[in-house]
């Protein structure tokens, strides 16, 4: 009987210890299973994580993109303002010496007897000749080595269509579409490149004043001189003379002497300095 019981006990212990493993192996193979899970999913959150920061990346590039194209944009429409405002200053003071100069004549007394033009032109033998219309130079400019200098000065003024400049005769600040280059009364003044006149005009602040297409939309202007050999549709040189230095008009009385040298491209004042070799 002892020897049944002993045996019961050792069999009902094998039993007990055979279930204590076997829901050890159960606890163990569900933590493999969760811990199997946790890594999948933190595996699959790194995935999304890196494919946000991939769409914030691109969405951040394409934002700049954006900025700089309207920078761009804004860049371009400034530069475009700044050219018709130069340009709309320019034809400003124009008019406005135009209208000074045909004030100070309607002003001035007027005298003399304007003699009668010879209207003999019957009592002349009529000439009948061919006429060979005369073939145009082409007019090209190159910007980077065609303009040269139209006399050597120094520069009293410069150029400066963004911000005014002090104009010690006028005693304010105005815009300014040319250099101002000091000289001498009868300093020659040379053509910076070949072209043809297009106006020779007495103008109340720059004076005598001659304006030649140089081509491809380049128009140079010469003020502030006197003894101008050319006529409007004359053509010039290079380098040719077409005028000397004037005694200088009102509006330049303290700065003395000089000539107004204007460069134009496509009728908008640009800086010279920028193409005077």
């Amino acid at each position: 009987m002892r020897n049944r019981r002993v045996s019961a006990f050792f069999n009902k212990k094998s039993y007990l210890i055979a279930a204590v493993f076997m829901v050890v192996a159960a606890f163990g193979m569900t933590g493999i299973y969760y811990t199997q899970q946790e890594k999948k999913q933190e595996e699959q959150l790194a995935k999304e994580q890196q494919k946000q920061i991939q769409q914030a990346k691109a969405e951040d590039e394409a934002r700049e993109q954006e900025a700089r194209e309207q920078k761009a944009r804004e860049q371009e429409k400034k530069e475009q303002e700044k050219k018709e405002r130069a340009k709309k200053e320019a034809e400003k003071m124009r008019e406005q010496a135009k209208a000074e100069e045909k004030e100070e004549e309607e002003t001035e007394a007027v005298s003399g007897i304007i003699p009668p033009e010879n209207d003999n032109f019957m009592d002349s033998p009529e000439v009948v000749g061919e006429v060979q219309t005369p073939v145009e130079p082409i007019l090209h400019f190159d910007a980077e080595t065609d303009l040269g200098w139209p006399l050597q000065g120094n520069v009293v003024l410069n150029y400066s269509m963004d911000q005014t400049v002090y104009f010690a005769t006028l005693d304010q600040y105005k815009y300014n579409p040319a250099v101002i280059i000091k000289a001498e009364v009868n300093t020659p003044v040379k053509a910076v490149a070949a072209g043809k006149v297009t106006s020779v005009e007495t103008m109340s602040e720059t004076g005598a004043t001659i304006t030649v297409d140089m081509g491809d939309g380049y128009s140079a202007i010469y003020g502030q001189l006197k003894e101008i050999p050319k006529s409007t549709g004359d053509y010039v040189e290079n380098g040719e003379i077409l005028g000397y230095i004037s005694e200088p008009t009102k509006y330049y009385s303290v700065e003395g002497s000089n000539l107004f040298f204007e460069l134009q491209k496509d009728g908008v004042p640009v800086d010279p300095m920028g193409y005077l070799q």
